[in-house]
């Protein structure tokens, strides 16, 4: 397996701290014993922590998790303050662009560099 990029790294430590701190705030602010809205939103905080530990280990389904959950959050942001939204959208650019780079997309791969760069070579004989 090829090195982690740092901006895997620096992606994954994003939503599993935002995702933690997230959590600990809604769990921490509710009003009654049992709320839908606060179990939806606790979930997605848990699934922002998973994201973001699957995507550092480089699971390539992880990546594509965080993708959907800022996707949403840009949807989301949609119905709030123009600000949100275009925050949310400039951090869907960064996130989509620095986990489908090349060198992102072969650590996901678990490509050695070798392979990378050298093409592959159909071996068939002409007929």
């Amino acid at each position: 397996m090829n090195k982690r990029p740092l901006s895997v790294v620096t992606i994954s430590w994003l939503f599993v701290v935002s995702g933690a701190f997230g959590f600990a705030y809604h769990a921490t602010r509710t009003q009654s014993p049992f709320e839908y809205e606060l179990v939806f939103v606790l979930f997605l905080r848990l699934l922002a922590i998973v994201g973001g530990v699957f995507t550092f280990r480089g699971a390539n389904w992880a990546r594509w998790l965080l993708l959907v959950w800022i996707t949403y959050h840009v949807i989301l942001s949609s119905f709030h303050s123009l600000s949100e939204l275009l925050m949310h959208s400039l951090l869907f650019a960064a996130v989509a662009y620095f986990l489908f780079r090349p060198k992102a997309a072969a650590y996901f791969r678990g490509a050695t560099k070798e392979s990378i760069q050298r093409p592959k070579m159909d071996h068939t004989p002409a007929v």
